[in-house]
């Protein structure tokens, strides 16, 4: 008896290790896996992708999109390089930013599954069906929209086609639960009068960079309840005016930086960066005609935040920030940098060393 209910054990796993992988992604779409991939194409969510995989993710990777990840975020990149050398080897696919993408090198790289930001899929419009004839599976995700209900749908999805439904859930329901206390705080209180202003702080002082309207930080700056001064002037993102910006007077800016490679003046925020040369690079954005009487600067209002956590796992962090900015009383318990030092410490082979949201100090 006992050596039947084995043989029974052993088919019934045997059954569920070739089961297929079925998900839906942020399009709707039923994604199909026979297996757990073991050869997959990343084309953006790089962090995302490692924290829902695990620690052997990346060892599965067969080929990704390289420029949007070593070049706008470089010293991330150069840390995970170290921490994942394989990573080094790994074919460049190019990128949907730049029309290098190809799907072409993607297809030669003969992947169980190709992993798409959801702007990705948009790009490629109606190319995307070159991998449906060639019986190649892909996924959508979608964390460029700063919703709940998409950064949830988005890891669930990739954790069931991935094999880490458990692992996957975890993130979600951190995600879930990190805004549902962003939401119970906020509750009882009257939404913020403070006017926001969020820009791109890349190309220096001199260079008006994008605004955030329904996406991103605008999405967020909405969802916790502050007036985003780009709110129905843009769409998901594009420059304010000058004009409009002096106008509207906005009581928090927020400038979003990065390390960006070949931009000198950006405000490098980010890993490996340090107080002093954000604040001199904060400094010359203060020094834009007009700024100087905007309530922001008179009360030295005025952040930083890392442009590359924006869109990930580990936002709610940021969304934690602008809301202890927006509200002080009610989050002074609560610790955005430290909860994001956690966060990698848990999930992703490389500690959150560097400034990543601070605010300006003359």
């Amino acid at each position: 008896m006992k050596k039947l209910l084995l043989a029974a054990a052993l088919t019934l796993s045997a059954l569920t290790a070739h089961a297929d992988l079925t998900a839906t992604d942020v399009k709707g779409r039923t994604v199909t896996v026979p297996k757990v991939p073991e050869r997959v194409v990343l084309g953006f969510y790089y962090e995302d992708y490692l924290a829902i995989g695990g620690k052997d993710a990346m060892d599965k990777v067969v080929a990704l999109a390289l420029s949007t990840w070593k070049d706008w975020r470089p010293q991330q990149y150069a840390l995970y390089e170290k921490a994942l050398p394989k990573l080094k080897d790994i074919p460049d696919i190019g990128n949907t930013e730049d029309g290098t993408f190809s799907i072409e090198k993607i297809i030669a790289a003969n992947p169980d599954l190709v992993i798409l930001g959801a702007w990705n899929y948009d790009a490629l419009g109606e190319s995307v069906k070159q991998f449906d004839d060639a019986g190649i599976p892909y996924v959508v995700l979608d964390y460029n929209a700063q919703t709940v209900d998409k950064h949830v749908t988005s890891t669930l999805a990739l954790g069931t086609l991935l094999g880490q439904e458990e692992r996957a859930k975890e993130l979600a329901d951190n995600y879930k639960n990190a805004f549902a206390d962003i939401e119970k705080r906020i509750a009882p209180l009257k939404p913020s009068s403070k006017k926001v202003y969020v820009e791109l702080a890349r190309d220096g002082a001199d260079t008006l960079g994008n605004s955030y309207g329904n996406g991103m930080w605008g999405a967020l700056i909405t969802q916790l309840g502050g007036q985003n001064i780009a709110k129905d002037q843009i769409g998901s993102y594009g420059p304010l005016s000058p004009e409009y910006i002096i106008s509207e007077a906005p009581d928090l800016i927020f400038l979003a930086g990065s390390e960006w490679r070949n931009k000198p003046q950006a405000v490098a925020v980010g890993f490996g960066a340090d107080e002093k040369t954000v604040n001199e690079r904060i400094a010359a954005y203060l020094k834009r005609p007009g700024w100087a009487d905007l309530p922001a600067v008179q009360k030295g209002e005025i952040f930083a935040l890392y442009h590359g956590g924006a869109r990930t796992l580990s936002d709610y962090v940021y969304a934690q920030f602008i809301a202890k900015q927006l509200y002080p009383e009610a989050f002074k318990d609560v610790d955005p940098v430290q909860n994001l030092r956690d966060y990698y410490q848990k999930w992703l082979p490389i500690p959150a060393d560097g400034v990543f949201m601070t605010q300006y100090h003359k």
